[in-house]
């Protein structure tokens, strides 16, 4: 699959979305840095981690400030935001975060610092903007305390603004836990328009190292379908950015590839994703079995199939597909198999070791994924395999993460 000109596209269940500036790996880059490439199609800048007062807080990334108000004013981010658009990035601004003094004591409230939002950090006037004269995509909506009040009114106002500019998209975005219903943002879920929802699937008994049947993307699925105001709403598993792991959790894209909310994989941050080598693992993940709705990623070419049972020793029984094409011929098989050690199946099918959690060390289990081969080895007669849709996770549980 190619990349669509436009790296977000949020049609697309292939994003790549990452929270930038608080430095969790602390070897943050200035933002421009990570959009030098098409790794990430959205990039969010966290936090406003205090309002209606406003506090902003980028860690190395912005340190100067307003000098009548101590405001933090970051020219180099807006420049950044700038760069970061013109290569087809949206960016969008998180207020919240894990720690801070946030909150509305009223409808009222919120929907008057909806236009102080406006005016600050999108298309309206304010003596003071942190960003001078870029213009954000969104606001993503992180609260982890505090009242439940006044959030609906301000994005119902906040959209308001929105409506008045014909010429850009702007998108509100929102960040729950995965316990269903979020405990700060469950009735605004339910009543607030939002275009995605980046579900922290981590640090909770329902995240990616779940035991078995907790993983509870479905109840976020059927959100999307029934209760949301925006039935088109895309749902982002969020995860941690690094593999160092003492457990992992394991995605099948099978399995969610029935889930039609999907709209891609969020990581908590960009300094932990980039140092880890996640991030270029997602990005090839995402585009090898992404889809954007309508859209034609790729071109048509002839197929043909074969069904064989393979008795080879690893017990493969597979169906395969071959493609041919002019340059090369590209074959996919879908395998099922028995495993009696998930540990060893893992390690001796990925690239990097990966550690896993005690209660999936020593199981028979059946597994279901599907292997392509990019090449065919001509003078050994045989393809080359690598699994395609099978997402592997690995982390550790982050304190103060996002």
């Amino acid at each position: 699959m190619y990349r669509l000109a436009s790296a977000f596209n949020a049609n697309c269940n292939s994003n790549y979305a990452s929270y930038y500036g608080q430095n969790s790996a602390r070897n943050q880059k200035s933002l421009g840095e990570y959009c030098k490439d098409s790794t990430e199609d959205l990039i969010v800048l966290a936090f406003m981690n205090g309002f209606p007062n406003i506090l902003l807080n980028f860690a190395n990334a912005c340190e100067t400030t307003f000098p009548d108000s101590g405001l933090l004013h970051c020219p180099n981010i807006a420049k950044d935001i700038k760069f970061c658009q013109s290569k087809g990035k949206a960016v969008i601004l998180s207020m919240g975060g894990a720690s801070g003094a946030y909150g509305f004591s009223s409808d009222a409230d919120g929907a008057a610092f909806a236009d102080t939002v406006w005016d600050m950090f999108f298309k309206g006037s304010s003596s003071q903007r942190p960003f001078d004269d870029a213009v954000l995509d969104g606001i993503d909506l992180d609260i982890e305390g505090g009242s439940p009040t006044g959030y609906a009114s301000f994005i119902k106002k906040l959209r308001s603004h929105y409506s008045k500019d014909s010429d850009k998209q702007y998108y509100i975005a929102a960040a729950p836990q995965c316990p269903f219903p979020d405990a700060y943002l469950g009735s605004t879920l339910n009543t607030a328009w939002f275009d995605m929802v980046f579900v922290q699937f981590y640090n909770n008994y329902c995240g990616l190292n779940a035991y078995p049947g907790w993983f509870n993307f479905d109840e976020w699925d059927k959100w999307a379908k029934t209760n949301s105001v925006n039935k088109d709403v895309r749902v982002f598993i969020g995860a941690p950015g690094s593999p160092s792991a003492a457990s992992t959790g394991y995605v099948d894209g099978p399995a969610l590839a029935k889930y039609s909310s999907l709209g891609g994989i969020m990581t908590w941050d960009v300094s932990q994703s980039r140092t880890s080598g996640l991030a270029k693992d997602i990005r090839a993940m995402l585009d090898d079995g992404g889809s954007c709705g309508n859209h034609t990623t790729t071109s048509p070419v002839p197929t043909y199939s074969s069904s064989t049972s393979d008795s080879s020793t690893d017990g493969y029984s597979t169906t395969q597909t071959s493609t041919p094409s002019a340059s090369v011929i590209t074959s996919t098989r879908t395998v099922t198999k028995t495993v009696t050690s998930v540990s060893t199946f893992i390690s001796s099918h990925l690239s990097t070791t990966t550690v896993v959690s005690p209660y999936t060390s020593y199981m028979t289990v059946v597994v279901t994924y599907t292997e392509t081969a990019p090449d065919y080895h001509k003078n050994q007669n045989r393809y080359s395999y690598k699994i395609s849709d099978k997402i592997v996770i690995s982390y550790q549980n982050y304190q103060n993460i996002g």
